[in-house]
């Protein structure tokens, strides 16, 4: 049950006859307003600025917004779920529910309990979307960055997942750059390394880490002592293919420490060297065949360098006609792909396989590529198929707040590994979702693991033990007490006036709508600050109850109210685990 989203049908319905009567355009788009709870609550439950939004189309029948908003309000007035609707300001409307409204959505929240905030979609609005996350290139363990893109894509398809999409979890390779042959090169000073030779320091340019002493034993155990001595170009191929496994075996690891898996791992050297032939001069030639594809100079970048700039006739896809800053390169001077066209190659597998909606997550400093990506997909999907690229800030990893050295297992960062082992899965997905993803984040390993209100992730998985807590008092306190589903769904709800229930049952109310708005915009972050607010509430409520004994959830004198107020508990708690399960962190019983 979604009351705003059925509040949002009834002022729909009202504008529709509106319009019918010629006072307002009949071809309005209905979805540009929104019914919200007010910024005060005094002011009411719901409000709707759909007269602000409409009145200017219809300047010829209202004088102004507000004149507008009384009409609205007047119908809705004829609701019978509404006790009030009034106009405020210059033409917003607050409505007031009647009292049975929020028994409504508490039953509903009962009977439908793990079903209730997942949007009811028709089969027009599920869409088939493939989430591109991760995604890092395979040349060394996984740091605290990429963790926090790897829990903001995973949550965020756990997310499209419950508002009833088809989603697709992908991990692209980035196996086919100059970086995997470097790695190649780091290897193989750890296969000599392995076979007894002596190294000595390892030059700069290669990667350092002792990660790769697991990769040269490795080689040593396939090659043997095959490969010393033999000049690069024999051995370059063979180190890389084993150097790549092992690493992708690693960053697979990684990420199962976080509880993360990807349905498909795509690797960038397939794109040229797979099965299906060379599918970036496929893509090109496609591209080339709409004309969009041509011989030609970029002139010289003004203000900001551009990298991939160069002053000679080049092979340039039009992504100006779509919206970009310039037309992009597509190949270089040697002759070789750039980046570019092989992501576009890479994009067009996926509408080929498809999906309706792409949604990239990149690292911030990947900002200025999303406009050629954009352009890419819209131009290969003729704008069927929408792209949708999240960038992700980085993460100040503190102690104490002191900024953490760096991990000599990696030679120069600390690794997620690391920081999952000392405090554990569910504080790092929670503290990485509980900021927007594109504000920096400062992450503190001893503030995650106090138990304190100062704690997010300990604050809102406390509110679901606590509410367990009561639940188990409440069998063995209460003799004969029933709290099975059908007998809190038939509990005599109307017994909870208190401000502090009905505050708990207004936010029980808007599980449905943050969920709703969260996977339309793609951010899994409201849905932490929904679950921190509703633990908030049931926090002070139960603060309440310590002073006053007559708001304690347990009323041995009265079962029907105790009835009741568990009946709210027990929908909290679903809620919070319904909300904690779309972050990936889990609804504890009890804490320890």
């Amino acid at each position: 049950m979604n009351l705003f989203s059925e509040f949002h049908g009834v002022i729909t319905s009202i504008l529709l006859r509106i319009a019918a009567s010629g006072r307002l355009p009949t071809d309005l788009d209905l979805q540009r307003f929104i019914v919200e709870p007010p910024r005060d609550p005094a002011h009411g439950d719901l409000a709707t600025n759909a007269a602000m939004i409409y009145a200017k189309e219809a300047a010829s029948s209202f004088a102004n917004p507000r004149q507008l908003a009384v009409e609205i309000a007047a119908a809705l007035a004829d609701d019978p779920r509404v006790a009030e609707a009034e106009v405020a300001g210059p033409g917003f409307i607050n409505i007031r529910v009647k009292p049975e409204v929020f028994a409504c959505v508490l039953r509903a929240a009962l009977e439908e309990r793990a079903r209730f905030g997942r949007p009811v979609l028709d089969g027009a609005k599920t869409l088939k979307i493939n989430v591109e996350y991760v995604s890092a290139n395979p040349t060394g363990p996984m740091h605290v960055g990429h963790g926090r893109g790897a829990v903001f894509g995973d949550a965020l398809a756990n997310l499209l997942e419950f508002a009833g999409h088809g989603v697709t979890r992908e991990y692209y390779i980035n196996d086919a750059g100059a970086q995997v042959d470097v790695l190649a090169r780091s290897a193989y000073l750890r296969y000599q390394e392995a076979l007894g030779e002596e190294i000595g320091e390892i030059p700069e340019g290669l990667y350092p880490g002792d990660y790769l002493k697991s990769i040269g034993g490795a080689l040593a155990e396939k090659y043997g002592r095959h490969l010393l001595g033999r000049p690069e170009t024999e051995w370059l191929d063979d180190v890389r293919g084993v150097a790549i496994e092992g690493m992708m075996a690693m960053v697979r690891a990684d990420l199962a420490c976080l509880n993360i898996e990807h349905e498909v791992f795509f690797s960038e050297r397939s794109l040229t060297r797979g099965g299906d032939g060379d599918l970036v001069a496929e893509a090109i030639a496609e591209l080339r065949r709409r004309g969009l594809v041509y011989e030609g100079r970029l002139p010289p970048p003004k203000g900001q360098p551009v990298e991939d700039w160069e002053d000679r006739e080049q092979t340039l896809f039009k992504s100006t006609a779509f919206g970009d800053d310039v037309d992009r390169p597509l190949m270089k001077s040697d002759g070789s792909y750039t980046y570019f066209a092989s992501d576009i190659a890479y994009h067009k597998t996926k509408i080929d396989r498809g999906y309706a909606f792409l949604i990239d997550v990149w690292g911030a400093d990947h900002g200025g590529y999303m406009k050629r990506m954009r352009a890419a997909v819209e131009a290969l999907s003729e704008g069927r198929v929408g792209l949708d690229v999240k960038l992700y800030q980085l993460v100040r990893l503190m102690r104490n707040g002191e900024p953490v050295k760096m991990s000599k297992r990696s030679g120069d960062f600390v690794t997620l590994r690391e920081v999952v082992d000392e405090v554990g899965v569910d504080a790092v997905r929670f503290m990485m979702l509980f900021r927007k993803n594109d504000a920096a984040l400062e992450f503190d390993l001893s503030k995650v693991i106090e138990q304190s209100k100062d704690n997010p992730v300990f604050y809102v998985q406390y509110a679901h033990a606590r509410a367990k807590s009561v639940l188990r008092q409440g069998v063995t306190t209460i003799s004969g007490i029933d709290i099975s589903s059908d007998a809190l769904a038939a509990a005599e709800l109307g017994l909870l006036a208190d401000p502090g229930e009905i505050a708990l049952i207004k936010l029980l109310a808007q599980y449905p709508r943050i969920v709703e708005a969260a996977a339309l915009s793609h951010e899994p972050h409201r849905i932490a600050f929904y679950l921190h607010d509703l633990a908030a509430s049931l926090h002070s409520h139960w603060t309440r109850g310590k002073d006053r004994p007559q708001l304690r959830f347990l009323n041995e004198e009265r079962t029907d109210l105790t009835v009741a107020r568990l009946a709210l508990v027990t929908a909290v708690a679903t809620v919070l685990a319904s909300g904690l399960g779309i972050l990936g962190v889990s609804a504890p019983e009890e804490m320890r």
